[in-house]
């Protein structure tokens, strides 16, 4: 297992300050989260020599864009609004080709409160839309366990309706188990088609507000999903997804390192 980071940890970090930090560390893959005006610059809007040079200043320290980390939403009940994230989408993929990216990161989002099974076939429909360009490009989308779609049979479910090679799942570890969902239940539901991990630890405050923490400082415990993966032999990326705002008071470097050691620890017990 890999680690990665996304520019999230990071946000008014520009890719020279990014790229030591990573070598300090011991990260690989950098992910990139668009559509928030982030220092590094990653966004679907830059020209294809700016895209080259991106991707050549990690591959030239031995590091790579690991995925693209996009807003995207299948279920989107409004059909026009639906249509609006799968071009965007689109976009994407185009953008993680150049990058040399094998992965964009999507969510299910809000739906329609109607039955599961139609929702499902809904939201496959919009990932079908994107496969051409993915199969094009060598690029997969990934549904990630998030928001509405955080427990991981719904998100199986999808991907199965999809039926395309370049259709799988981003199992982030933290999510599932909010719903109490077992890690042993997560594991077996997505098994096969896991490609990507994120993690990210989570306390509450007085008012039930959650608020990022250390790695192991949580509600969750990360280790038995971690040891699963590792068991299965998957050979991925774990990316830490630590959000923070451009201008807001904290120490990144801290925390790529507190999570990177913690990592280790976690993946060494075995």
């Amino acid at each position: 297992m890999h680690l990665a980071t996304m520019t999230s940890v990071c946000p008014d970090w520009t890719l020279d300050r990014i790229v030591p930090a990573m070598k300090r560390h011991g990260y690989r893959g950098l992910e990139p989260r668009v559509e928030w005006d982030h220092a590094a610059g990653i966004e679907a809007s830059m020209t294809p020599a700016e895209r080259r040079a991106a991707r050549d200043r990690l591959a030239g320290e031995g590091l790579e864009f690991c995925c693209v980390a996009t807003g995207a939403r299948m279920a989107a009940a409004d059909t026009a609004e639906r249509a609006r994230h799968v071009e965007d989408l689109r976009r994407y993929v185009e953008l993680a080709g150049d990058l040399g990216a094998p992965y964009v990161r999507t969510f299910g989002g809000e739906h329609a409160r109607r039955d599961l099974l139609l929702i499902v076939d809904y939201v496959a429909d919009g990932y079908r839309a994107v496969m051409d360009e993915a199969e094009a490009r060598s690029v997969t989308v990934l549904m990630e366990t998030h928001d509405r779609w955080s427990a991981s049979a719904p998100v199986r479910a999808v991907v199965e309706r999809v039926g395309h090679e370049r259709c799988a799942v981003l199992w982030d570890l933290l999510h599932p188990m909010r719903l109490l969902e077992r890690p042993e239940v997560t594991f077996r539901n997505l098994s096969g088609v896991v490609r990507h991990v994120h993690v990210h630890d989570s306390d509450y405050g007085p008012d039930g507000s959650a608020k990022a923490v250390p790695l192991g400082a949580g509600r969750y415990d990360h280790a038995p999903p971690l040891r699963l993966l590792a068991q299965a032999g998957y050979d991925g990326y774990c990316s830490v997804e630590v959000i923070h705002g451009r201008g807001s008071a904290h120490d990144a470097d801290a925390v790529l390192g507190q999570y990177a050691g913690k990592l280790r620890e976690y993946l060494s017990a075995g």
